[in-house]
């Protein structure tokens, strides 16, 4: 039998299949055994492949294989520094919200955040919250940004999730979709969510509080099935994607605008610095690249991630 992972508590996974039958299933001892270097060989999201087995009436499934990933997100493991845990597998897109102010929300974040999704081969779509509350020259500002990254090639929406203000636009995009919302805590996502599915808030205020009595486990993600013919990926405790480990040499190509420019650049490994004949640097000096942008590129490749802690990062 063939299954989606929706929960993962260690041990035990809540397999769920294409007919609707829920199966909790485990794995086999070998399993661990594969060179998977991390300390949740599957993960939320997940494809497998399972049997079934009974005893004393109860019937339970053993997953003796899983479907190759298209993408799956990692956070290091609190326990084993060298190891990694698998938070989710298999994520179509992931919605990144975004505030000017109450809370502001930096470029330097979004671009941290978008580098890391690019890396792990997660679309992403900017959603600019609480427009409801801007006043003209905010408004000018989330215009501003929203031209920058959709230029770049990113989808931007401005919502509001109090009002319900283009609350259907992301819905029909989350149709046959997995999708995880992101953003710093405060920007929103709660009453997002709240809006686009009322009945999940209860669901999701239960898993949060449950895992609020076990400070510093391992965090469990879940996959709800949404009335609408979605799917969302929640993960209570998780403070963002992490950015991912990366050579100084890659960071430039998770930039797709710098990307599409690197095979004009004199040298095939240029770092966009000091280099001679860049054309990312001749493209920035033409105001055809960000400036927001390329500072951002250049803090990630000094490896500044201490001025941009994650602690308030909500997933």
């Amino acid at each position: 039998m063939t299954g989606i992972v929706y929960k993962s508590t260690g041990s035990w996974y809540t397999v769920k299949t294409n007919l609707g039958a829920v199966y909790q299933c485990r794995i086999k001892g070998k399993f661990r055994l594969k060179g998977i270097k991390s300390t949740n060989p599957i993960a939320v999201g997940d494809v497998v492949d399972f049997e079934l087995e009974t005893h004393n009436d109860t019937t339970t499934g053993v997953i003796n294989s899983i479907h190759e990933r298209k993408n799956y997100i990692v956070r290091k493991s609190v326990n084993l520094s060298k190891q990694t845990h698998v938070i989710a597998a298999n994520i179509d897109q992931v919605f990144l919200l975004i505030t000017i102010d109450n809370p502001p929300t930096f470029t330097s974040f979004i671009d941290r955040f978008l580098v890391t999704a690019e890396a792990y081969s997660i679309k992403t779509i900017l959603l600019f919250n609480k427009i409801d509350t801007y006043n003209d020259s905010t408004l000018d500002e989330v215009r501003y940004l929203a031209h920058i990254y959709r230029k770049i090639g990113y989808e931007c929406i401005g919502i509001s999730a109090e009002t319900g203000k283009n609350v259907d636009k992301v819905k029909s995009l989350m149709v046959d979709k997995v999708s995880m919302f992101a953003g710093h805590s405060g920007v929103g996502k709660s009453t997002l969510v709240n809006a686009i599915e009322p009945d999940l808030d209860l669901k999701t205020k239960a898993i949060s509080a449950q895992h609020s009595q076990g400070q510093h486990t391992t965090t469990f993600a879940e996959m709800f099935d949404l009335s609408f013919g979605a799917k969302i990926i929640d993960t209570p405790g998780i403070k963002g994607f992490g950015v991912v480990d990366m050579d100084r040499e890659e960071v430039g190509d998770y930039f797709p605008e710098f990307f599409k420019l690197k095979q004009d650049c004199k040298f095939n490994n240029c770092l966009h610095k000091e280099e001679p004949k860049c054309a990312v640097k001749e493209a920035l000096d033409n105001d055809e690249v960000s400036f927001s942008r390329y500072r951002s590129y250049l803090q990630i490749l000094e490896g500044e991630d201490e001025h941009y802690r994650t602690d308030n990062w909500e997933d």
